[in-house]
């Protein structure tokens, strides 16, 4: 009878443990891994989001940002770490759905075995624009004319080989059975400086870098890379209303180490989630220049294995290699 007893006890406490370790945690300060410099719209989506964590779950979550080729080093670090929900990081597309394709085992981490997404946070539209006094092309088809009518003379710029912005180049020549010429950069900053002075004709990027200048009129921007027209501004057609199935969008998202206690995962996913619903954090999102989306941890895994299955063909036929 004793015995019985004892495994009845044995298997309430069993039942009970994950529950318990959801509302345990975290017992301590939590690290959140940053894999790029601080400033960046990636460090301020993270430190965001940090902060509620931080008041809702009443420990210190602090931002390490861990920046290096092309976030591999911060990844790596986040994949490495104890399964114990006491390490938390961002990620974006480059990561998660392009790194895989571009190393293949070369990768020291592999995003569908080491590393469990906890939620998506953010979508920022890439723009295609263009020099305004190298190109006199103003439309998205106009462009495309242009590009045709002279093969290898136009020149695009990107953050770096095997980057969004570099896919977003390479998938719109597929797509229009253009060619142009890639310049690779280290980083959208040194690529915009050669943009603005007519070293290269032009480019897709990030709304926050080129918003400005297209504000001024020193770039002429032709079109979003979203599916449908960005909500920054509804006026500006996107790519996908003239090639059907171009997107090229940059996104963000929460993940933790592989075998993280599925209580964790879905505790920091709730906060997160409910975080980037609120009003306050979707407008702040949107003057960053991004969309707050809250997607939860499997339909965000989803949407990466989909990413990456897509970035992988563009890869393939560009037949993009890291020397």
């Amino acid at each position: 009878m004793r015995s019985i007893w004892l495994g009845l006890v044995s298997a309430v406490l069993l039942a009970a443990s994950p529950v318990q370790a959801q509302d345990a945690y975290p017992s301590k300060q939590v690290t959140v891994i940053v894999p790029f410099a601080a400033g960046g719209t990636a460090d301020i989506f993270a430190r965001m989001v940090s902060n509620h964590l931080q008041v809702k779950l009443g420990k210190p979550f602090v931002v390490e940002n861990v920046g290096g080729a092309g976030s591999i080093l911060g990844v790596t670090r986040l994949a490495k770490s104890a399964a114990d929900g006491i390490t938390l990081g961002l990620a974006s597309t480059s990561a998660l759905a392009i790194n895989p394709s571009l190393y293949g085992p070369k990768l020291s981490y592999q995003p569908d075995k080491d590393l469990v997404p906890v939620a998506q946070i953010s979508v920022v539209p890439n723009v295609l624009v263009v020099n305004p006094n190298k190109i006199k092309a103003r439309t998205v088809p106009e462009l495309i004319a242009y590009l045709k009518a002279n093969p290898d003379k136009i020149s695009f710029g990107s953050a770096g080989v095997g980057t969004s912005q570099h896919l977003a180049g390479e998938l719109f020549q597929q797509m229009t059975g253009t060619r142009m010429v890639h310049v690779p950069y280290k980083g959208s900053s040194q690529m915009l400086t050669d943009l603005l002075s007519g070293q290269i004709d032009l480019a897709f990027d990030n709304v926050p870098l080129l918003l400005p200048q297209v504000k001024t009129g020193q770039l002429a921007m032709l079109a979003t890379a979203t599916p449908k027209r960005a909500d920054f501004d509804p006026q500006v057609p996107a790519v996908a209303e003239f090639l059907p199935g171009f997107e090229a969008v940059a996104w963000h998202g929460f993940f933790v180490p592989a075998g993280t206690p599925k209580p964790i995962v879905e505790k920091l996913s709730a906060e997160i989630r409910a975080f980037m619903q609120q009003p306050e954090t979707v407008l702040k999102m949107a003057e960053l220049g991004a969309t707050a989306v809250a997607v939860d941890s499997e339909p965000f895994a989803a949407y990466i294995a989909a990413e990456t299955a897509r970035w992988k063909k563009v890869i393939e036929a560009a037949n993009i290699k890291l020397d």
